[in-house]
């Protein structure tokens, strides 16, 4: 028979993590939420947190390099990851990262609540697909089906998803 240990539900771990291109080094509950971790204790509000579930997209990061929901992670999953929030989208020198340009000039938003999850969401997608420049819109649409936007129609949010494949493709 294995020995087994007790479970702590609130102990605490230390975690070290790369966000945004920062090393991070932070005591961290158990039972804490990534997206609680980088709102809370890093200060990166930008990950916003809608539904709890999954099932919104409002909290996706990148965990090295694939898109995934920040609100069903717990911190200590991620110790010796590289995570990228939307706060790390822009590029050093401050411009505009393709996708940032691209919703800012197709205004792929209304409220705004769910444009940092779309933006994590269609910037890993940019990594993933070459065709979205020319991508029929039920293609993209079903590539961004794991976001919600409740104030859109989705027309603007597709454009802006071309729109980034362009500017990623211009930038070569």
């Amino acid at each position: 028979m294995t020995e087994t240990t007790e479970f702590e539900p609130n102990a605490l771990v230390r975690i070290n993590v790369e966000v945004n291109g920062r090393a991070v080094s932070e005591e961290v509950s158990t039972r804490l939420l990534l997206s609680d971790f980088l709102r809370h204790q890093l200060r990166l509000t930008g990950t916003h947190v809608g539904c709890e579930h999954g099932v919104c997209g409002a909290c996706t990061v990148h965990i090295d390099g694939t898109p995934a929901r920040s609100c069903l992670t717990l911190a200590v999953q991620v110790d010796g990851c590289s995570i990228r929030t939307v706060e790390g989208l822009a590029n050093a020198d401050g411009s505009l990262h393709p996708v940032q340009q691209a919703f800012k000039e197709c205004h792929a938003l209304q409220c705004g609540f769910c444009t940092p999850g779309f933006m994590m969401a269609v910037a890993g997608l940019l990594d993933e697909r070459d065709d979205l420049r020319t991508a029929e819109d039920d293609s993209i649409r079903e590539d961004i089906a794991g976001n919600v936007c409740r104030c859109t129609g989705y027309m603007n949010i597709v454009s802006a998803v071309r729109r980034a494949a362009e500017l990623t493709n211009e930038k070569g």
